[in-house]
């Protein structure tokens, strides 16, 4: 295997942000470059998303995939932003008395629904001028030429070195001959879903869901036992275009991700801090990690109790949670792996996605013949409880802390901004969104440390020398702090806390900033 550079990615901070007609932020270089390079074909930037969501399912198949669910929301200048729901379902056969210990390998897997969401958003918001093939062409490349295993992607693979191992199907896609994890800077290719990409570019999305790739996903799961058939993948409806929830914050507007998804926390928690004067919530300033934390552990903790319990017909539900009286009655009372990616185009077309296949490599089971991962949303659902609005059943949508999300003023975008990190997408989101309206740099509010909270009692602290000045107010709160793994740790910064990448127009100009947790990285077009 020969090494090879993309320099576009490395060598963009050189290049004056001013001249930039469009930025792309996402989880590994390939990726962002995959999107510089379709933006500078004259593509848009749903176009732009497009290719970066397949660069990512080759290059940061831990994450996201062919077999992930995806949520995207845009919004182009002087119109209201849209949603294209790409929630997963479960599957017909999911029998509702099923059991925890029967959620296992294939039965994990729910309705994958990234290709659909994908080509819905590029034959209806795409720009017209590319086409499909165009879009698939650069992940094509990478998983046939190989990228370069980066040291979030080498820490992840040799956290989970055991688990790999023991899938006779990831063993063979993503680990050496011997059953080794390919070392940091391997240049690593993947011929079988290099073969499925190519399917798919010729044959078109449909093939996924009616054609030869959806036979073989059900041939692979009837030999395995899995719920799901080949019924379920032909009958998955488009994604749903609905409008996101809407909030503001010190008069900027805030668009998100609607039920099942958790925006609506992300909300509540920015009602929360809109009640702290910006001074207290400086970078530097002392009250800073309380206000936050106090802000976190009421949203999560209202999540906790208070799930959205109707996830279609939710208008009145999520208005009660975003509302800012809610917040003050909140006030008054508190004395999962996944990849984000955001572009902008040279038109200020703004755009956020999450996608995942749940947990760090999903179900732990790759497609035979096919070279991806499976979803594992299934295990997102409550056994036992058949009136939990998360009850395990049939075509139910899995519970999820998505939250992508877009900041607008006079009725165009300013900022795209998501996380992967199960529950701490919401902390993470909220961070970062408050720290740069009001007023931190871009690349400095994803860079600073961040915070996290799971109700009851549980507190994470990123900086350790905070962690040991909280001792008085985390009294105050009732948390106890956890300790941290460092085996994912990328400098002093800990993945554990997200994976924030952004897009923000600052300084008369866009700009974008990749988490330092992660292998990302920013490219521009010109």
């Amino acid at each position: 295997m020969k090494t090879f550079a993309l320099l576009a990615c490395a060598l963009f901070a050189l290049q004056p942000l001013a001249r930039a007609q469009g930025v792309v932020s996402a989880a590994s270089p390939e990726a962002a470059a995959a999107g510089q390079e379709i933006l500078a074909a004259g593509g848009n930037a749903i176009d732009a998303a497009v290719a970066v969501a397949f660069s990512l399912a080759v290059t940061e198949p831990a994450m996201s995939g062919l077999g992930a669910g995806m949520q995207v929301l845009f919004m182009q200048p002087d119109n209201k932003p849209l949603v294209l729901n790409g929630t997963t379902f479960a599957p017909a056969a999911t029998p509702p008395d099923a059991q925890p210990n029967e959620l296992t390998g294939h039965r994990l897997v729910a309705i994958p629904t990234m290709v659909r969401t994908l080509d819905h958003a590029w034959r209806h918001h795409g720009s017209g001028r590319l086409t499909w093939a165009q879009l698939l062409a650069p992940a094509i490349r990478h998983a046939e030429k190989g990228f370069v295993i980066g040291p979030f992607r080498h820490k992840v693979m040799t956290r989970h070195t055991k688990d790999l191992q023991a899938s006779p199907s990831a063993r063979e896609h993503f680990l050496h001959a011997d059953g080794s994890v390919p070392a940091q800077g391997t240049v690593w290719q993947q011929p079988v879903l290099a073969h499925t990409l190519r399917r798919l570019a010729e044959h078109g999305a449909d093939d996924f869901y009616r054609g030869d790739i959806a036979r073989a996903i059900a041939a692979d799961m009837a030999a395995n036992n899995g719920w799901l058939t080949y019924d379920d993948l032909a009958h998955l409806p488009p994604p749903r275009e609905q409008a996101p929830l809407h909030s503001t914050y010190r008069g900027t507007d805030l668009y998100t991700l609607p039920p099942p998804c958790g925006g609506w926390v992300v909300l509540q928690i920015m009602n929360l801090l809109e009640r702290a004067a910006p001074a207290t919530l400086a970078p530097d300033a002392p009250t800073r990690d309380e206000i936050v934390m106090r802000a976190l552990l009421a949203g999560h903790r209202y999540r906790q109790a208070h799930p959205v319990v109707d996830m279609v017909n939710h208008a009145a539900e999520t208005a009660e949670r975003i509302s800012k009286e809610t917040a003050a009655t909140l006030a008054a009372k508190e004395s999962g792996e996944t990849t984000h990616f955001s572009v902008v185009d040279r038109d200020g077309m703004d755009v956020a996605i999450t996608t995942s296949i749940n947990t760090y490599f999903g179900a732990w089971v790759a497609a035979k013949d096919l070279g991806f991962f499976y979803n594992d949303y299934m295990k997102e659902f409550e056994t036992g409880k058949p009136g939990h609005p998360f009850a395990l059943r049939t075509g139910a949508m899995p519970y999820s802390s998505m939250s992508a999300t877009i900041a607008a003023r006079d009725g165009r975008a300013i900022l795209a901004i998501g996380s992967p990190g199960s529950a701490r997408i919401i902390s993470a989101v909220a961070q970062v969104t408050q720290r740069w309206l009001d007023g931190q740099p871009l690349r400095d509010a994803v860079g600073a440390p961040r915070l996290h909270v799971l109700p009851p009692t549980r507190s994470y602290i990123e900086d350790p020398v905070a962690a040991a000045n909280s001792t008085e107010w985390r009294a105050r709160l009732g948390l106890s702090l956890q300790k941290l793994a460092t085996d994912i740790m990328i400098g002093e910064r800990n993945a554990y806390f997200g994976g924030v990448h952004a897009v923000g127009f600052e300084d008369g100009r866009w700009t974008g900033a990749a988490d330092p947790r992660r292998d990302g990285a920013v490219a521009e077009s010109r």
